[in-house]
């Protein structure tokens, strides 16, 4: 999916405000991640549209898909992942993404170079005068003959390098060679450990599109946007990106936030009022929009960080009344009852809490069904 529509000249936008409120950004991310109102689109179209769903959790992203589709359900993800049209591989930030097969192809060369960073950061002091691009080729080699954790690539490797940490062995791997899980991970209602092959092996020969980083960027700002440089950093996980944006700027508007930061948008993309309503939310863990800042300000406050996220690297599912985090949720099944237990922050009119528990009862229908005893409990 390739933006090529942003072509108009700021001449055009002259007598626009120049400075976005917090929440006329909040809106705009809202409507640009399908979470004003749900919308009637193909599943892979959404996925491509909001450029993949963070998936270190195989599970949220069925939550965000349901928060984000009409009429979705855990087939329609499901059916994709085993017709192998959408993979689960590392991308942006080096983390795990749910991407359509084309976009894994397409995004990969462009953030090699922010895995290569992480192992790097993570494993250079054990790597030192190794020959990097052997164990890539040998990892490649075992991956593409059977299926592998990382852990048992590393021991495998282990027996060519045996003085090498076997972690840092298959680290070297993920970086080098685009490495997807297989299903039954990821699908829902079934579990599986996390084993890799090629992307080339499990697609085949798909052709697919070649993005350049100004692509990647025009995709961020249409999902994410408007928003600073060192915004789209974060997304990505790259650097210097400026020269890439400057390229750009014949394509692009520019605002301000309430700070004074230059803040990059395609001419086109949604921008609502930004007192247009917004209704309740629950996100799943490891939600993107979390994720895609250097300043969260406009989807939740930083006084909330340590509650959403937590030591070990976890990202709680959240939720959100008027459009920002406003507590967290999880769900348990016991003797029989489902219970969705939610967590908020702060206080809330009665409205907002009757909204929130139709919505909670829509969660529970879509991950149980509608038969069967349930409790929905504020703590």
């Amino acid at each position: 999916m390739k933006i090529n529509n942003a072509t108009q000249s700021n001449e055009k936008f002259k007598g626009k405000p120049s400075v976005l409120s917090t929440r006329a950004l909040n809106r705009a991310l809202l409507a640009r991640q399908m979470l004003l109102n749900r919308v009637d689109i193909p599943v892979i179209d959404a996925i491509e549209r909001l450029v993949g769903i963070q998936a270190q959790d195989p599970m949220a992203p069925y939550f965000g898909l349901w928060n984000r589709l009409k009429e979705f359900c855990q087939e329609d993800l499901s059916n994709l992942i085993l017709d192998k049209k959408v993979v689960r591989l590392a991308l942006m930030r080096s983390t795990i993404h749910l991407v359509s097969s084309q976009d894994g192809m397409s995004l990969r060369p462009l953030v090699q170079s922010v895995q290569e960073s992480v192992l790097k950061n993570s494993f250079g002091k054990y790597l030192n005068g190794v020959d990097t691009c052997a164990i890539a080729e040998a990892g490649r080699a075992l991956v593409e003959t059977k299926p592998l954790t990382f852990s048992e690539l590393g021991k495998l490797l282990g027996n060519q390098w045996p003085n090498v940490d076997s972690a840092a062995l298959a680290a070297v791997v993920r970086t080098m060679i685009p490495l997807v899980q297989l299903p039954p991970r990821g699908i829902w209602g079934k579990s599986g450990k996390a084993v890799h092959t090629s992307a080339e092996v499990w697609l085949g020969a798909l052709p697919f599109s070649k993005l350049t980083t100004e692509d990647m960027i025009l995709r961020y700002l249409a999902a994410f946007g408007p928003a600073t440089i060192k915004d789209i950093q974060v997304w990505s996980g790259r650097t210097r990106l400026i020269e890439n944006v400057e390229h750009l700027l014949p394509q692009l508007i520019i605002f301000h936030d309430e700070e004074g930061n230059e803040l990059f948008d395609i001419p086109n993309a949604p921008r609502p009022e930004e007192n247009i309503p917004s209704p309740p939310r629950f996100l799943g863990g490891f939600d993107n929009m979390l994720l895609s800042y250097a300043n969260r300000k406009r989807i939740m406050d930083e006084s909330y960080r340590n509650k959403v996220f937590t030591k070990n690297g976890i990202i709680r599912p959240t939720i959100l009344i008027d459009g920002f985090v406003s507590g967290i949720w999880k769900y348990e099944k016991e003797k029989g009852i489902v219970r969705l237990i939610i967590e908020l922050f702060k206080e809330v009119s009665e409205q907002d809490q009757n909204e929130l528990t139709e919505e909670g009862n829509r969660l529970l229908d879509f991950i149980e069904g509608m038969e069967g005893p349930r409790e929905i409990a504020f703590v």
